[in-house]
């Protein structure tokens, strides 16, 4: 078996490493951070780039990877503008693709995903916001909440209630691409994030928003299938966004401890601590790596999945933390502190870390009564 990249992957990784080590200088990510502002510049620059590449799954993730080493909030950034990309290029149809998709590859246009409701995250069965055929279009009502690009996406894939539900709360659900410059369509940005403030979140709010029959994706009703097909995609890349946290923690923790005196360097509980962050780092990496390889050959395991998204993230949470505890004011003051706020959304989107593991147990309990 082997461990190692292939070379084109690990070429790839060090163009987007040294990419992000020259242009998130700290300068960069504190004004974006304080200000909350999209950085709208290096996104345009990372697509001229070609940093993210959708063409490739893995030069993708290990792209997250080191763009989130680096600095999480600009390294999230940069790489949203395809978010929700997936539904339309599974599910979606030509028409769909080549209206939407293909100026989103030009770098011409920006989405989002909309599934997330004021009155509920986790519970993706319980959205309310509806949508009514009439005649050859639907009318939507109702708002999304905490929805990443909220306030810049030309447009969004978003998950809509078509019909009443029967037994199974689940069904009933259906997707469609929602242009955002819609009549009666509104988008309210978020201000005062804990973390990843340079991304930009938004409420949206829907009122008889008009969208054409032919936006719809897929089949009517199926809406919840290709939701969770979707997240079984996104959550690998999560993994990656928390590798990277885990991975700039230490990195920023060893480069601060060096400075220290060698009395402090050889205390056993700094070296204990670092031992676990490191350990823990190349047990999330190697089990995202053995997910994403499960998943980039079309053969998912969605049980993998979760358990790389769940370890990975309260990895970089673990690994934050450790390091505000190591560095004291030097990492209470620098770039950690951000580390430690950037790091916590990580358990909580595309799924939280409780979410995760009753996927997990879910699928270990089929497969035992198989």
């Amino acid at each position: 078996m082997d461990f190692d990249l292939p070379e084109d992957i690990a070429q790839h990784r060090d163009k987007v490493r040294e990419f992000a080590l020259k242009e998130f200088t700290p300068e960069i990510a504190r004004e974006h951070d304080m200000e909350e502002k999209y950085p709208d510049a290096l996104k345009k620059l990372a697509f001229d780039q070609g940093i993210v590449d959708f063409t490739n799954p893995w030069k993708t993730l290990v792209a997250i990877e080191e763009l989130c080493r680096v600095d999480p909030g600009l390294g999230i950034s940069v790489t949203v503008p395809y978010f929700g990309a997936e539904t339309i290029m599974l599910f979606g149809s030509d028409l769909l693709k080549e209206k939407y998709l293909a100026k989103v590859n030009a770098g011409k246009a920006m989405m989002g995903l909309a599934v997330t409701e004021p009155g509920g995250g986790s519970d993706v069965a319980g959205i309310k916001t509806e949508a009514k055929k009439v005649d050859e279009k639907y009318i939507i009502n109702g708002a999304k909440m905490f929805i990443t690009n909220g306030s810049i996406a030309d447009f969004f894939v978003m998950l809509v209630r078509t019909s009443r539900p029967d037994n199974k709360r689940h069904h009933g659900l259906s997707i469609f691409v929602v242009d955002s410059k819609s009549k009666g369509f509104s988008a309210n940005k978020l201000k005062g994030k804990l973390g990843v403030r340079a991304t930009d979140t938004a409420e949206l709010v829907l009122n008889n928003v008009e969208v054409p029959a032919e936006n719809l994706i897929g089949e009517e009703g199926k809406g919840f299938y290709y939701i969770m097909t979707f997240f079984n995609i996104s959550r690998i890349f999560v993994a990656a966004q928390g590798l990277g946290v885990a991975q700039g923690s230490l990195d920023r923790t060893l480069a601060i401890l060096k400075n220290r005196n060698e009395a402090y360097q050889g205390l056993e509980e700094v070296n204990f601590a670092i031992a676990d962050m490191a350990t823990r780092i190349e047990a999330s990496r190697m089990l995202t790596y053995k997910a994403a390889s499960y998943l980039f050959q079309f053969k998912p395991k969605p049980e993998l999945t979760s358990m790389a998204k769940a370890f990975a993230s309260e990895s970089a949470v673990f690994c934050a933390e450790k390091a505000l505890e190591l560095t004291g004011l030097e990492g209470l003051t620098g770039d950690l502190e951000r580390y430690f706020r950037d790091a916590k959304i990580l358990e909580i989107w595309e799924g939280t870390s409780e979410v995760e593991k009753l996927v997990i147990s879910r699928f270990l309990t089929k497969e035992e009564k198989s």
